[in-house]
């Protein structure tokens, strides 16, 4: 009886972090609708909640098999557990994961916004969730080459480092992004001759409320992110502490660095820093001191910044900022994980026998954590990249990525929606009830 109450504490402890990332769709919906024209906003609302509906089914039907299925260093997707054949006390695991799913496909609609046709979104939307991402997962979390949940044939000696995913998850989706906003280009009218043309956001109050909602959730992001809660509360507990020191952190050297080079205190900076800085310690949460999440996230706050001015003057057109704090802060904070692991935190959320051997290089390691997160990231840009690439160029070959000049120049709710704009809705509802009134 005390083994099943155990399980069922851990099976709840997974239930509930599913239902926290769950909630950062909200989030991302606030973050990106605030973003964009006010013309696109139920094209955006739409995609966020399509997002976690195809993630859903392409999840149960292959991504758990091809992700946490039963396989060997030496494969790329599991054997089994396709459509959802997994025994009861697995199941949690499974919503827990899919919340991850969505999340990775969500990260690149708010890059791709305005521009891309309905039917190419959903395409790269499933192919991401079905295919792209399982394979990632299977390679770091499940048993493939990089993973370090082995005992056995161990990358270096260690495997990778990505507790919670900066790469899996998030540098997955910003690296699908930056492909995918290469291929399809920039909105009408954000550049002009090279120069960067501001292009009217809704709304800065959905972008903050997004934010907050998204650094809510990143407590089940990373905190949960140890799957048991039995004898391993004290390690989410220093994972929800380092999660919480990188976003202020990151928040205030964004904001501060922004004003040092603009004059402005832009609310932009501040909530795209908080961001930077959660994606830049989720994969090092568990494993490095507070004192490293803050050096972290000091440093993912500039990779954000000048990234993203860098993204800018390649006539890179990224709605949201998808790419800067996914992607390349994603990419750092695996590099960071294999950095500022201590033994005594690898230990208590890995294996006490491989901390000496496997602490990050500025804390006594001897290089194979460093060398085996650096393979990891090699791995994503490859894999990630050449799919996406192989789903998005023959989608712009034959004209089908991107909408035309006259639906993206009155917007897509008008021209994919049947309808001008939320708040045309409103408007007209207003009307009516004062002519009822009357």
């Amino acid at each position: 009886m005390e083994y099943l109450n155990v399980k069922d504490a851990d099976a709840f402890w997974l239930m509930f972090g599913a239902i926290l990332v769950f909630f950062m769709q909200c989030g991302f919906a606030m973050l990106e609708v605030g973003c964009v024209q006010e013309k696109n906003t139920k094209n955006i609302l739409i995609k966020n909640v399509l997002d976690a509906s195809v993630g859903a089914l392409c999840w149960w039907i292959s991504g758990y098999g091809i992700a946490l299925g039963s396989g060997t260093p030496r494969t790329i997707m599991g054997s089994d557990s396709y459509v959802l054949g997994i025994d009861l006390y697995t199941k949690p695991l499974w919503l827990f994961q899919w919340a991850f799913c969505a999340t990775a496909s969500t990260i690149v609609s708010g890059a791709v916004a305005e521009r891309i046709t309905f039917s190419a979104y959903l395409l790269i939307s499933t192919l991401l969730t079905a295919v792209i991402y399982p394979v990632v997962v299977h390679v770091a979390w499940g048993a493939g080459f990089a993973s370090s949940w082995r005992t056995t044939d161990l990358l270096m000696g260690c495997g990778t480092i990505d507790f919670a995913g900066s790469g899996v998850v998030h540098a997955t989706g910003g690296i699908a992004a930056l492909v995918t906003c290469y291929l399809l280009g920039p909105r009408i009218g954000r550049f002009n001759k090279g120069k960067v043309q501001d292009i009217p956001q809704q709304s800065i109050i959905y972008q903050t409320l997004g934010t907050l909602i998204l650094w809510l959730g990143w407590y089940g992001f990373n905190g949960v992110s140890t799957l048991y809660i039995n004898k391993f509360g004290g390690v989410a507990a220093h994972t929800m502490v380092t999660t919480t020191i990188a976003a202020a952190t990151g928040c205030l050297t964004t904001t501060g660095l922004g004003y040092l080079h603009t004059g402005v205190i832009s609310p932009n900076n501040t909530n795209n820093g908080v961001l930077a800085g959660l994606v830049s310690i989720t994969a090092g949460c568990s494993t490095c001191s507070p004192e490293g999440a803050l050096v972290i996230a000091f440093i993912g706050s500039p990779i954000y910044y000048y990234s993203n001015n860098w993204l800018l003057k390649l006539n890179i057109d990224d709605v949201v900022g998808s790419i800067p704090i996914h992607g390349f802060c994603g990419l750092w904070g695996v590099i960071a994980a294999s950095l500022f692991a201590t033994p005594h935190y690898y230990g208590q959320a890995y294996y006490s026998d491989r901390s000496k051997k496997c602490a990050g290089l500025f804390y006594g390691g001897r290089g194979n954590l460093f060398l085996a997160n650096l393979q990891f990231v090699l791995f994503l840009g490859a894999w990630v990249g050449i799919t996406t690439f192989l789903i998005v160029y023959p989608l712009k070959h034959f004209d089908l990525l991107r909408v035309t000049e006259e639906e993206e120049d009155v917007g897509m709710d008008d021209s994919k929606h049947n309808d001008k704009s939320i708040h045309e809705d409103v408007k007209k509802n207003s009307q009516m009830l004062n002519k009822n009134e009357i």
